[in-house]
């Protein structure tokens, strides 16, 4: 970056106009700026900072720089600072206007002018300088791209401050930490600090949740285990929970298989003492049996015979339905392609209605390209909008020129009257300028307060929302924490009424001839009976997995409930306890006034212009009357052009329109057309997929009926039969089969048949011994089953216990590894020895760049002497890797920078802020700087030293650069030639150059 030329009117302490000839200055490579104090020295540096960024360095700043305007300048002159310079190879003059309070044209008082802000190039070939912005934002934006530095790294790298560096050089690491910040980009690096300790809470909370489900599950082993087991007294998340878990869960399982070993042994006795009674009643109720056997089988035959046509009619309604369970899934398959088929065949109805009659009978593939030609077609609007906006401007140019043409046709006709009314028509230009400027800078004020009015309705409109949603959360959490203690208390019920029942389980599995489970015997005379309210051990699981299911509802309700209320919380910070509808009517209010704001702004351009023309009008008829005819030639060329022009973009915005009134609305359509093609098409295709998947589920389900013998699939489907009547069925066809089978082995036993033949027996006495014994036994088998119950629960439990263990070990490994890494980024582990946050370390390298280059310089100017280090160390609770030391070559010792005096402190905070320039230049992409100032700490230079340091600031022109020393120090005045000298006086400052 070189500079040129600057130009200041009416800034700071200069009430006139003043030129600074930069290119002359900088062919001695070595110039003075200097005056007494107060004079304006550091005012020429804010002129140059503020022609770059629009904003001076410091508190001098404030607002858009009306504070900058100079108090000697006369009411009627605007301040302006334009600034020539190159940069990039490019060569660009910026001018900025701060605003402007001046005093109104007509009548007394002010008005307010905004500021303005011109950004040219000048294009060599051409010769001429080009416009490229004339908005402050635009060219802010172009500057800093240009240099690659902000404005603070610009203040600190090319108007180097020689008194914050002397601070930087005494601050401690936390003040150096700060500015360091300012100057290099750092904040991808607090990124990802932030980033670690995010990862570290989110898989933190996952194994907490982890940590939750295994103690449910502990929970669990401990209701089947009883007093066999105590869970452990640690809580979700903390070490050693899943080891602790584990071996509580072996105690356990050894406890009951000590308590089944028990049961077992009891229950090998009661069947010793069942056998024994047995034996002793067989002599006496044998007799009795076979009697009674032989009678009840002749009955029981002679009601088989009667029931036989019924028992045929079962068996062939058991096959049929036996034969139609292979059709079920075919059934089931073709009812869900139906309803599928329904729902995207209603879907497809919908997108068509939706397009016109030229598109809804097209097929998928048509639908999609028609939605491709339209987003096409809306992508080539864009040229459009600029030829919509060219003849706009086109309108006011042919306004222009008529307006021209008549004039100029009655000039010599009408010069004298036209003049007569010159300051009235001037005085009407004016107010309308006037007015629309107050309305531009109105809809400016309106504009910073639109959006974070729009930003409190939305968290209003949030809030109600999640008022509402609170409550209904609230009351499904209470539905759940409800439903989950019926089914806890259901399924206890079950469980406890299988237990009742289940000598009636066992006795089920007995077959005749066939050893009992729990006797050995192969006769069952007497098995006992479920009743009508008898509880299998499926019904029992079922509902404890119902139970399962409204506990884990009833869990992730809640944690709805705790989403809702943090969202809650957040919109009413944000929207305050102000009604939704009082925060809309501010915002409408709001957006109307800015509306009519922007309305009226908008004949800003077009007053100022036919204000222009009319000045140009009245200068024209005065002075050159006779150009009259040239200028209507002129002017009749400009139209034809102009009528060109305006009859190509007509027909482009005629074909880009179409039926539209506008573009945007042509874009509208557009993008309501390719939204409703695009629905569309993929509703066809999904009606397309439901149909052909109704068709396969057709076919197969015809192919699985035939296969299964059936004449339709409607025959298949009538034949099916549901759990219920399959298990009744079954259980009807058993029992005729066990009866007989029981009736033809009765009648067949020739015991049996002799024993009929024989007198009655009486067996009531040994009958009830063996009935005693028969209780005492069913005792010891309930016994034994539960303790077998537990076991095989509480080996079920444990081995998903120890699953769950081994699918969390890779999260806690990944939670431990971020944790870590969590820890070193923030300088809180162990392994960081130095506490160093990530950032620190970054900005401890830069200033260890930043000491490098310095010492380059600071060994020159010390003759040898000084040379800056950077450390390491961590100083008290400050940052750690942010100290700079000085090591003095004539002692030997590193000592603190702040133990050097002030001379001393002079050059080696120079010598700081030029290795800080390279280096920040190098970071910013290499931009290379052409004109450096350094302002102030001179005086406090002995002879010697001053002429070291001249000399390394003299050999900053072996890079063809330009140094400007700002000094109000005399003896420099000697030594530097090229000076440009500021002189104080009671109408102003003014610029003088000598030298050059």
């Amino acid at each position: 970056m070189r500079l040129h030329r600057l130009d200041i009117t009416a800034f700071g302490p200069f009430g006139g106009s003043q030129s600074v000839d930069f290119a002359a200055l900088s062919t001695a490579g070595l110039f003075l700026l200097h005056g007494p104090t107060g004079a304006g020295k550091t005012s020429v540096l804010d002129a140059v900072c503020y022609a770059l960024y629009g904003s001076v360095p410091g508190a001098r700043q404030s607002g858009q720089g009306a504070n900058l305007r100079s108090d000697h300048a006369d009411p009627a002159v605007r301040t302006e600072v334009r600034l020539e310079l190159t940069v990039a190879g490019r060569r660009l003059e910026v001018t900025r206007q701060p605003p402007w309070e001046r005093p109104k044209k007509r009548g007394t008082g002010t008005t307010l002018d905004k500021a303005q802000t011109w950004l040219r190039e000048y294009d060599a070939p051409a010769g001429v300088w080009k416009d490229l912005s004339r908005t402050h934002q635009e060219t802010s934006e172009e500057i800093t791209q240009l240099l690659g530095m902000s404005r603070e790294q610009f203040c600190q790298v090319v108007l180097l401050p020689q008194g914050d560096f002397a601070r930087f050089l005494r601050a401690d690491a936390e003040a150096r930490g700060r500015l360091l910040g300012r100057l290099f980009d750092t904040q991808r690096f607090a990124d990802v600090e932030k980033r670690l300790a995010e990862r570290r809470r989110a898989t933190e909370a996952r194994v907490r949740e982890g940590d939750a489900a295994l103690l449910a599950d502990a929970h669990r082993m401990q209701q089947a285990a009883g007093d066999a087991m105590e869970l452990p007294g640690l809580a979700p998340g903390e070490p050693g929970l899943a080891e602790t878990v584990l071996t509580a869960a072996a105690v356990a399982r050894g406890t009951v298989r000590e308590q089944l070993t028990i049961a077992g042994s009891r229950l090998t006795a009661a069947e010793t003492a069942h056998t024994a009674a047995r034996h002793t009643l067989s002599g006496v109720r044998e007799l009795a049996r076979l009697q009674t056997r032989f009678a009840e089988a002749r009955e029981r035959a002679e009601r088989l015979q009667e029931r036989a046509g019924e028992q045929r009619a079962a068996r062939e309604r058991m096959e049929r339905g036996r034969k139609a369970e292979a059709v079920a899934s075919a059934l089931e398959l073709r009812e869900e392609s139906e309803s599928t088929h329904r729902r995207a065949a209603a879907e497809e109805v919908r997108a068509r209605g939706l397009l016109p009659g030229s598109d809804a009978e097209s097929g998928a593939t048509g639908l999609a390209a028609a939605a491709r030609r339209a987003a096409e077609e809306l992508g080539g609007l864009e040229s459009a909008r600029r030829a919509e906006q060219r003849l706009v401007a086109l309108a006011e140019e042919r306004g222009g020129l008529d307006r021209q043409e008549r004039a100029d046709e009655d000039v010599l006709r009408e010069a004298d009257a036209w003049l007569d009314g010159w300051d009235a028509a001037r005085a009407a230009l004016q107010n309308r300028v006037e007015t629309a400027q107050a309305a531009a800078t109105r809809a400016e004020q309106l504009a910073v307060q639109r959006e974070p009015a729009r930003r409190r309705l939305d968290a209003a409109r949030d809030r109600d929302r999640l008022t509402a949603a609170l409550d209904e959360a609230g009351g499904r959490v209470r539905a759940c924490e409800q439903r989950a203690l019926d089914a806890r208390d259901h399924w206890l019920d079950l469980k406890e009424q299988r237990l009742d029942g289940i000598a009636a389980e066992l006795a089920g599995h007995l077959t005749d001839g066939a050893p009992c489970a729990v006797c050995g015997a192969t006769e069952h005379p007497a098995p006992a009976r479920k009743d009508a309210g008898h509880v299998d051990r499926e019904t029992e699981e079922r509902a404890h997995a119902a139970f399962q299911r409204a506990d884990a509802q009833r869990t992730e309700e809640e944690r709805r409930l705790a989403a809702v209320r943090e969202s809650l919380a957040a919109a009413t910070a944000e929207a305050g306890d102000t009604p939704t509808a009082r925060l809309a009517a501010e915002a409408d209010e709001l957006e109307q006034e800015y509306t009519r704001a922007r309305r009226a702004a908008s004949a800003l351009h077009a007053a100022h212009e036919e204000l222009r023309r009319a000045e140009q009008e009245r200068e024209q008829r005065l002075a050159d009357r006779q150009q009259a005819a040239l200028r209507t030639a002129s002017r009749l060329t400009r139209r034809d052009t102009l009528e060109h022009e305006h009859s190509l973009l007509e027909a482009e915005l005629a074909q880009a329109r179409g039926t539209a009134d506008s573009v945007a609305a042509r874009a509208a359509q557009l993008e309501l057309r390719a939204a409703r093609l695009t629905g569309a098409a993929d509703a066809v295709r999904a009606a397309d997929d439901a149909a052909q998947r109704l068709k396969d589920a057709d076919a197969r389900l015809a192919d699985a009926a035939f296969r299964a013998g059936f004449d339709t699939p409607q025959d298949a489907a009538d034949a099916l039969l549901d759990d219920a009547a399959h298990r009744a069925l079954q259980h009807r066809l058993d029992a005729w089969q066990s009866e007989e089978a029981a009736v033809r082995a009765v009648l067949a036993e020739a015991d049996a048949a002799a024993a009929a033949q024989r007198p009655p027996a009486d067996p009531a006495a040994a009958e009830h011994a063996a009935a005693e014994a028969d209780r005492r036994l069913r005792e010891a088998v309930s016994a034994h089953d539960a303790a077998a119950r537990r076991t095989d629960e509480l080996d079920r439990l444990s081995a998903r216990a120890a699953d769950a263990v081994r699918r969390l070990g890779p999260l806690r490994e990944e939670y431990d590894r971020v944790a870590r890494l969590a820890a070193l980024t923030a300088g809180t582990s162990a392994d960081n020895e130095r506490r160093m946050r990530l950032e620190s370390y970054v900005l401890a390298a830069r200033l260890e760049q930043v000491a490098a280059a310095a010492t380059v310089r600071l060994q020159r100017m010390s003759s040898g002497r000084y040379t800056l280090v950077h450390s390491a160390d961590r100083s008290g609770r400050g940052r750690s890797g942010l100290a700079l030391h000085v090591v003095d070559a004539w002692t030997g010792r590193e000592r603190d920078t702040a133990t050097l005096s002030g001379g001393e402190t002079f050059f080696a905070s120079l010598a700081l802020a030029l290795g800080l320039a390279d280096v920040v230049t190098d970071e910013a992409g290499g931009v290379r700087l052409d004109t450096l100032f350094i302002d102030e700490g001179f005086g406090s230079l002995d002879d010697q030293t001053l002429d070291e340091v001249l000399d390394v600031l003299d050999s900053l022109r072996e890079r063809d650069r330009s140094v400007g020393i700002v000094s109000h120090v005399a003896d420099l005045r000697r030594r530097v030639h090229a000076r440009l000298e500021v002189v104080k006086g009671r109408s102003g400052s003014a610029l003088r150059q000598h030298g050059v």
